[in-house]
């Protein structure tokens, strides 16, 4: 017998199919390039979608590109489009071709995340070649100081590079990568790394069975730098001499925007701050290339293809929040290769099980305990994994119940950690690591191990933090946990080192190249560097660990030694201020350190220990240079009676023997966050 509890469970289900729409679907009912085909080489074209969805959407946009006889690749991953009229638009996808001649196809599919319906188009776009003699053409970029040079196609089994060197100025030429040969297709570089306003003359190297044959020169030249960009400026306090690694004369620079002392890379609400470009420039800070977007940018790292993968502003899935929401690789010239956002990577996370990764504005007012967010992409993304995977870390919050840390509000707890997310060649997650799921003591992390300093974070965003979601109507305070700022892909060892500003840490996580035992990789934490960690220090200087540390990785492709920038907080913090492990010296400036670690022993020793002589409150970097000097960067320094903090770009030669060095190169800068020494822009470290 059918009882009315399930009568009225007919009813309602009855009446949700009748009042559904007859054919609830998803539409596409324009794609529309600014420019028609076909286009030259190197040409800016602008795609814009329309779609219709019956369902409530929101309804979101993915690009592909399909380079001739090639098969589609990710260009732009799933992103909100905007609502008008009942007609759903893409947000605009900007397209620059600039490697190969042919036909292309571009797909744009559409997608309800909520109903899961999705829909398709392709098109194709006929791109005709720069070059259409015998001899190559350097044709301006949208950066002026970067040249597209085309040269006609070469033999198979050729390679082919490009040299290029100023024709009035005595400086040494500079060779691209080869590149091989594809016929019938022409052969196309991006050449940065000039000055502005120079004539450069550049012409074709094609090697054969070992022999070089040279096309005919061509002269650019470059443009000034414009007006309207603010390009930062340098004070020379130690100039380069023979002690200096002239050898990589470049230093490409990510420039914070102003703000206070350990401000978040890429996340300083723009206002009416300067906004700076990320910018390389010789020894003395004379500018060779740059990169501006108008929006907070940050490089994570330089890749040996001419491209870089950065840190962006824009809108992604949380309407309330877009301060790092892009993962973006960029070229030479400022054209956007691929881009992915937060709010599908929450998605494909979810879909892998990652229960902490929720949109922070999906969830609930006052937070429940146990709910997490995810807020921004921060500090770092590399590529040097096996396949060309990507790894990148971003910023998660979880409510823990009242007493976590010490908290003696009574209140629920907001706890900010993170997450390393993996992404395969096609920027699609295909392995994380959650810190809250390695929360449990050691030897993995400890929940209720705050932050060596006590460092907290407010609501909507303060120092040093990510935006933070959560606290309203529990504890005010987030606890800053971890405060990640560092990848590094260990070749040898197939693992990953995480650095952790607030807990003096670097650690190992047994990443395995994504596979452990014909599965996922544990990301079990396999060892803690720093002070209350799993490494004895081999020093007789009673504070010989480094801490609130940054930019830390093994050089000599995993060789070794482990550089890092000891920015020093802990250690020269107001005495009496102890982590149980070390206690606060009250002096000390920031330190410049290179390591040898023994992993058998558990032991670490001191290569380089070098007083960098100031106290570098936040942000660094640490390298080793190609004639056995270190570079280092000294960031968030405070000058007395100046409202803003600046940066020192460094380079240290050893001092045989012993733990100090002597300085060799010294640059005042403004605010940075991580600089790169490189031979020339093609060629950056692997560290």
């Amino acid at each position: 017998m059918e009882t009315s509890e399930n009568r009225l469970l007919h009813f309602v289900a009855l009446l949700a199919v009748l009042c559904a729409p007859a054919y609830a679907s998803v539409q596409i009912t324009a794609v529309s390039p600014s420019a028609k085909s076909p286009q030259l080489l190197g040409t800016r074209v602008t795609w814009t979608v329309t779609a219709t969805d019956s369902n409530a959407g929101p309804l979101t946009f993915q690009f592909n590109v399909a380079v001739p006889a090639q098969s589609f690749a990710l260009a732009r991953d799933f992103n909100v489009g905007t609502l008008g009229a009942g007609v759903w638009t893409s947000q605009p996808f900007v397209w620059t071709p600039t490697g190969v001649e042919g036909v292309y196809k571009i797909e744009v599919v559409a997608k309800d995340f909520a109903s899961g319906e999705t829909a398709s188009k392709t098109l194709l776009f006929q791109v005709n070649p720069l070059v259409t003699g015998s001899a190559p053409v350097a044709a301006p970029t949208a950066n002026p100081l970067v040249a597209l040079f085309s040269a006609p196609s070469c033999a198979a089994g050729s390679t082919m590079a490009v040299r290029f060197q100023p024709q009035s100025i005595g400086l040494p030429p500079t060779t691209t990568p080869f590149m091989k040969c594809h016929p019938p297709a022409t052969m196309n570089f991006e050449i940065a790394g000039m000055y502005p306003s120079v004539t450069y003359q550049m012409v074709a190297e094609t090697q054969t069975a070992g022999k070089i044959s040279l096309s005919t020169p061509v002269s650019f030249t470059t443009g000034p730098l414009p007006a309207n960009v603010p390009f930062p400026s340098y004070t020379v306090n130690i100039p380069a001499s023979a002690e200096t690694d002239t050898a990589e004369p470049i230093v490409l620079q990510s420039v914070l925007v102003p703000g206070p002392p350990g401000g978040l890379p890429g996340a300083q609400p723009a206002g009416s701050l300067v906004i700076y470009p990320v910018v390389a420039t010789d020894l003395s800070g004379h500018v060779v290339w740059y990169y501006y977007s108008g929006k907070p940018t940050i490089v994570t790292r330089p890749l040996p293809n001419g491209t870089m993968l950065t840190l962006q502003d824009g809108v992604s899935w949380n309407p309330s929040l877009t301060q790092a929401q892009l993962l973006r690789q960029v070229d030479f010239a400022g054209n956007v290769i691929r881009e992915t956002n937060l709010g599908v990577i929450a998605q494909q996370l979810r879909a892998l099980g990652a229960v902490d990764a929720q949109m922070c504005n999906t969830v609930a007012t006052p937070a429940p305990i146990g709910s997490a967010c995810l807020d921004i992409f921060h500090h770092d993304a590399i590529q040097t994994l096996p396949n060309g995977d990507t790894a990148l870390l971003v910023s998660v919050e979880k409510v823990f119940p009242p007493g976590t840390q010490g908290d003696t509000t009574g209140l629920p707890v907001d706890v900010v950690g993170d997450f390393i997310v993996v992404l395969n060649a096609n920027w699609q997650v295909n392995w994380y690591f959650d810190t809250f799921q390695h929360d449990t003591g050691a030897p993995q992390l400890d929940i209720n191990r705050p932050a060596v300093l006590g460092e907290t974070c407010t609501a909507p965003q303060s120092g040093g933090c990510p935006p933070i979601f959560l606290t309203a109507g529990i504890s005010p305070l987030a606890k800053s946990w971890l405060h990640a700022n560092c990848l590094y892909y260990w070749p040898q060892d197939k693992d990953l080192l995480f650095s952790s500003r607030n807990q003096d840490w670097v650690m190992k996580i047994d990443y395995n190249d994504g596979v452990h035992s014909g599965g996922l990789g544990t990301g079990n934490i396999l060892w803690r560097m720093g002070p209350c960690g799993d490494f004895t220090f081999n020093s007789s200087d009673p504070w010989p660990w480094f801490s609130h540390q940054h930019d830390a990785g093994m050089e000599n492709n995993g060789a070794g030694p482990l550089t890092v920038f000891d920015n020093g907080n802990t250690r020269y913090s107001q005495p009496g201020v102890s982590t149980g492990c070390m206690e606060g010296a009250g002096t000390g400036n920031s330190r410049g350190m290179a390591l040898n670690i023994d992993e058998t022993s558990m032991t670490v020793t001191a290569v380089l220990s070098a007083d960098l002589g100031s106290k570098a409150l936040g942000d660094g970097s640490a390298q080793l240079l190609s004639n056995g000097s270190y570079s280092f960067l000294a960031s968030d320094v405070i000058v007395p009676g100046d409202v803003d903090v600046v940066s020192y770009l460094l380079e240290t030669l050893p001092t045989p023997g012993a733990e100090s060095g002597t300085p060799v190169l010294n640059l005042g800068a403004p605010n940075e966050y991580r600089i790169w020494r490189m031979p020339n822009m093609f060629q950056p470290p692997t560290t």
